[in-house]
C-alpha cells in the first residue's frame, strides 16, 4: 500500500560542529577575544570543535507531534535550531516545507519594551498583519494568563518572571497556524491551567498545520503531548518511534 503522508521535514545524514572559544588560564572570555581580534583572528589553542549532531536522519509528517528527548547536551535544541535554519549543517541536509518555526524559551523578545509591545512585535516578526495581530491580541493576553494578578502586560518585560515571558512567547507563536512549530521547553513554565491550554493549542496546531516539534526534559509532557519520540543522545539518534516505546526505552536507560 502507497504511503499517503506528506512529509514536512527530511534531515538527511545531518552534523553540525560548532567553535567554542575558551582563554587560558584566568583569561576571562572578554580577554581571550580581545586577543584574537589583536592577532588578527588566528585560530589560538583554547579553540575546541563540538560535534553536537552526528548523522541524524529522520521524516517527519503533516499531523505529527514529536517529541526530542535525550540526557542535556544530547543536541536537542542544536538539532531544532538547524532545522530552522538558524544553525548551519557542517554535512547533510535539511529539506523542509514552509519555513519552520522555532518557539524557544529565548526566542527574541524585546526587555525593554512593554508585553503589550512584544505582542504585536512577535505577530509582525512571525508574518501576521496589524489588523490579525488586534483581533487577536486578547486572546493572546488571556492565554498567556499574564495578567491574572494584575496589569502586568504595560510593564516592560524585565519584570516578569522567566515563567511569565515563557508563556507570553508561547501565546505570541500559538496565535498563528503554521507548516512546523518547534517548541523549546516552553511548556516547562506555568501552571497546570496553562499546560492544558498549551496542549489543546498543540493539537489544534497538529489538526490545522502540520508538524509540531517539543523539545522538554519532562517525559511526562512529552507523553502526553506527543505520538512519535526521537531520542537523541550525544548527538547520535539513538531511537525513534511512537512515543510510548522511546520514552519507556529512554527511561529503563536513565533510570
Amino acid at each position: 500500500m502507497a504511503d499517503t503522508r506528506v512529509p514536512t521535514v527530511i534531515a538527511d545524514d545531518v552534523h553540525v560542529v560548532y567553535k567554542v572559544h575558551g582563554g587560558g588560564k584566568g583569561r576571562g572570555s572578554a580577554t581571550a577575544a580581545l586577543s584574537r581580534i589583536l592577532r588578527g583572528g588566528k585560530a589560538e589553542k583554547g579553540v575546541r570543535e563540538v560535534h553536537a549532531v552526528r548523522g541524524v536522519s529522520f521524516t517527519a509528517y503533516k499531523g505529527e507531534a514529536i517529541g526530542l528527548i535525550g540526557t542535556n547536551g544530547s543536541g536537542k535544541s542544536t538539532l531544532l535550531k538547524a532545522i530552522a535554519g538558524l544553525q548551519p549543517v557542517a554535512s547533510g541536509k535539511v529539506y523542509s516545507h514552509g519555513q519552520p518555526s522555532l518557539l524557544g524559551v529565548n526566542a527574541a523578545l524585546m526587555n525593554d519594551l512593554t508585553g503589550e509591545r512584544n505582542v504585536i512585535l512577535g505577530g509582525l516578526a512571525m508574518g501576521m498583519t496589524k489588523q490579525q495581530i488586534r483581533e487577536r491580541y486578547q486572546d493572546i493576553v488571556d492565554f498567556s494568563g499574564i495578567n491574572e494578578k494584575g496589569d502586568f502586560i504595560s510593564l516592560p518585560m524585565r519584570t516578569y518572571s522567566s515563567g511569565m515571558g515563557a508563556r507570553l512567547r508561547f501565546s505570541i507563536a500559538a496565535a498563528k497556524d503554521h507548516d512546523v512549530l518547534m517548541i523549546d521547553e516552553a511548556l516547562a513554565t506555568g501552571d497546570a491551567a496553562f499546560q492544558k491550554r498549551s496542549q489543546k493549542r498543540i493539537e489544534e496546531l497538529r489538526a490545522t498545520a502540520g508538524t509540531v516539534f517539543l523539545v522538554s526534559h519532562s517525559i511526562g509532557t512529552v507523553r502526553e503531548t506527543c505520538d512519535r519520540a526521537i531520542w537523541l543522545e550525544r548527538g547520535e539518534l539513538r531511537m525513534d518511534g511512537p512515543v510510548k516505546e522511546v520514552c519507556d526505552a529512554y527511561e529503563s536507560f536513565s533510570g
